[in-house]
Formats: structure tokens, C-alpha cells, sequence
């Protein structure tokens, strides 16, 4: 697996981290080539999972891929190769010196694409170019290109040239239900002041009731979760709240969970008069636990992102109970049905101020919405399920590739 991901050998457990616990079950072995980390805590997992980091940066990455893979393969036989492919397309480029080397198919992964379907700035633009080019480039090189949802990429790829043959869709957004669950009676009643035991992590002072006569168990009017990155979309939540300082809706309590370098940002809309005490930044939790409990002690989740590949975080609240308000990327049209389960808005900050207006100043709207989560087919995002139809699937195009020469 060649992977952007860097979080697993630094010992954080994320999502990638959980992903590899269900992966290396269907593999004898698995070996993970990384970006630089922040620190070494571990270069193996789960027993079969071997990480390997560079010290250097992204200059040398392609490189350090190409003789990383090279030198694994010259020890032991592999399946398939998967490829993380992002601009500046230096997964792809390394995978593909190991494919030619040692044989071995390469799948090119598109989780989602920068600047569609909506560009956050003239990087995404470009990015969208530029993994255009990518796609034609592996066309005659990749055995075949891996999404995660069918609703977005595969006619894009269709588009760009790619036949249906190539297109493979395998989620591999999963969640355990027996930790994103909605709250039981015991865990309902009003929770003490929270205090972030994330390192760095701003809190705002809890307990007080909530406004619009929310039930007191829920400490935070709206819950963004994410990178702070321009695609995200934090800036048009900020700017939406700005909005409403005007509205006759009383102040809102946001909380937000995400490291990035909009975190600047997040801080000066936080220190202006009356907010400090109803904005908290949280960088990080340590574990899937936590991160389910602050869904559910949420009134409202927010994705205002401009392209994804899930979004992971819509289901996640979905399954905890939390209505998501989101824009219609990736899966989520699939999942929100606009009003009844949840809501869409296009992306703009007064569409997003508006439905915001709409939702805390209607309470029966809250009601219903809440009642409608989780929706009743969450069984179709099972970890064991998902994960096993992800290996499966890539052993089959590895094995077609193969077959075909």
C-alpha cells in the first residue's frame, strides 16, 4: 500500500489506523510505504503490518517509494499494489516503478478529487487538471482505478476516458455501530464541563442550557469535523455564523475537532467580544470512543467541504443520532434525503446561513430530523463486510490484470 497517511507510525488511531486492523486479516502480509512523520512510534501493527517512513520530504518521496518497493518485492511475492494517488502524483509515479519492476499489478486510488465537483480556490483548480493528466497517464499503465462511492467519480473518470471495465467501486468507509450508536437513557442526561485533553485544545465552559430549549445533554450547537484546509469549507461556517449575529436566533455554541492552517483562522473568529465561551478547538481525540460521544453531544453536524470521497463524518453522526447538514458531496446523497433525514445546501454562505436559521429557529424540524437518524440500512457501512469486499476486490483486478498480461 502506497499511502499518504502518516498518522499509524506516529501511534495516532484514526481511521487509516482502524482500517489496517480489518485489512491485514484477509492478507498474510501487509506493508504500508508512508510520508515523513512528525515522530517514529511504531513501524509495525497488528502483527503482519510493516510501516515504512522516509526521513526526507516530498522532493525525495517518489524515489524513496520506487527503491522502498523495489526492495520488498526482491524479498517476497505480492499480490496487488494500491496507490493513494493525489497531486503531485508521486504515489502513483513510484508505484508504477514497482509495478514494472517486480510484475506486480498497481491499482491507482482516487478517493476523491480536488476541485470537484466544486473548486475551494485556483489550487483545486489546477489539482483538477492536473489529475486529468494523471488518469490518461495511468490508463495504459494502472490495472485499473479504485473509488470509494459511485455517485461522483466514475462518470468523471467516464469523462476523462476511462472505460467501465476500469472503474472499480470499493467503499471502504466503514463504522462500528457498536460504538456510533445514538445515545441510551443512562448517557442522556447533562453531562459536567468538558475539559480537552487534546494537546493544545481550546475549551469552551459547558453545562449551561442549551438554546432553543435543546434537551441539556447536548453541549454544542454545531460540530465540524475535519482538516482545516480551504476544501473543507470551515470558512463559509464561520462566515454563515457571521451571518446570523444578526438573525434573531440566539448565539450558537460551535465546536470544532481538526488540526490544519485555518486553525489562525478559527482563533480570530473565536477571540471577537461575547465568543470565547461558546467556541472550542479540538485537535485531536485518541480514539473512535471519544469522537462518538461528541457527536452525540451535538445538536447539528455541518460538511460544507467542496469535494470528498466519503464524507466519513456524515455517516459517523448519522449513526450516532446527529442530524448532518452537508453539501452534496461524495455519498451524500445517498444517505441525506433533503428535510426528511437530514439537510443539502449548495455550498454558498447564505444557503448555508439560511438552512442554519431554518433549523435552530424550527424546533419540530429538530425533532423530526433527530427521530429519522440513524436510518435503518447502517448495516451497509459494517467494518468486517466493507473491508472484506475492499480486499476481494483489489486480489480480482490484480488477478484480471494478470490474466490479461
Amino acid at each position: 500500500m502506497v499511502s499518504a497517511d502518516r498518522g499509524v507510525v506516529a501511534g495516532e488511531k484514526g481511521p487509516f489506523h482502524y482500517m489496517l486492523e480489518s485489512f491485514s486479516e484477509h492478507w498474510e502480509r501487509v506493508d504500508v510505504i508512508g510520508t515523513r512523520p512528525s515522530q517514529v512510534v511504531q513501524t509495525e501493527v497488528f502483527g503482519n503490518v510493516h510501516l515504512h517512513h522516509p526521513s526526507t520530504g516530498k522532493l525525495r518521496q517518489a524515489s524513496f517509494i520506487a527503491s522502498t518497493g523495489k526492495r520488498l518485492a526482491a524479498e517476497r511475492d505480492y499480490t496487488v499494489i494500491t496507490s493513494h494517488d493525489y497531486n503531485p502524483f508521486y504515489n502513483g509515479w513510484g508505484s508504477w516503478q514497482i509495478s514494472k519492476h517486480a510484475r506486480i499489478p498497481y491499482v491507482a486510488e482516487l478517493h476523491h478529487v480536488p476541485g470537484y465537483p466544486r473548486p475551494a480556490n485556483l489550487r483545486e483548480r489546477f489539482d483538477l487538471r492536473a489529475t486529468r493528466m494523471y488518469t490518461r497517464w495511468a490508463l495504459k499503465r494502472a490495472a485499473g482505478f479504485r473509488v470509494v462511492n459511485g455517485c461522483e467519480l466514475p462518470p468523471l473518470l467516464r469523462r476523462w476516458g476511462v472505460p467501465d471495465e476500469r472503474i472499480h467501486v470499493l467503499p471502504s468507509l466503514y463504522l462500528d455501530t457498536s460504538l456510533f450508536r445514538p445515545a441510551t437513557a443512562s448517557e442522556s442526561g447533562a453531562p459536567a464541563a468538558r475539559e480537552p485533553t487534546a494537546p493544545g485544545a481550546k475549551a469552551a465552559s459547558g453545562g449551561a442550557s442549551a438554546p432553543g430549549g435543546a434537551s441539556a445533554h447536548f453541549d454544542a450547537d454545531l460540530f465540524f469535523v475535519g482538516r482545516l484546509v480551504p476544501n473543507k469549507g470551515l470558512g463559509v461556517l464561520l462566515a454563515a455564523l457571521d451571518q446570523l449575529e444578526s438573525s434573531s436566533l440566539p448565539p450558537l455554541r460551535l465546536r470544532v475537532l481538526g488540526r490544519g492552517p485555518l486553525a489562525a483562522q478559527l482563533a480570530s473568529f473565536a477571540s471577537k467580544p461575547g465568543r470565547r465561551h461558546r467556541v472550542e478547538h479540538i485537535e485531536w481525540v485518541e480514539g473512535a470512543e471519544e469522537l462518538a460521544e461528541l457527536y452525540r453531544r451535538a445538536r447539528l453536524l455541518v460538511c460544507a467541504s467542496t469535494s470528498e470521497g466519503g464524507p466519513r463524518v456524515v455517516p459517523e453522526a448519522m449513526a450516532c443520532g446527529t442530524p448532518s447538514l452537508s453539501t452534496p458531496v461524495g455519498i451524500v446523497p445517498e444517505l441525506i434525503e433533503h428535510g426528511a433525514n437530514g439537510l443539502i445546501f449548495d455550498g454558498s454562505t447564505p444557503a448555508l446561513a439560511a438552512e442554519l436559521e431554518r433549523f435552530f429557529g424550527t424546533p419540530a424540524l429538530e425533532t423530526s430530523l433527530r427521530a429519522a437518524n440513524p436510518p435503518a440500512d447502517m448495516a451497509r457501512f459494517n467494518r468486517e463486510r466493507v473491508i472484506a469486499n475492499l480486499a476481494d476486490g483489489l486480489a480480482e483486478i490484480a488477478a484480471r490484470a494478470r490474466a490479461e498480461g
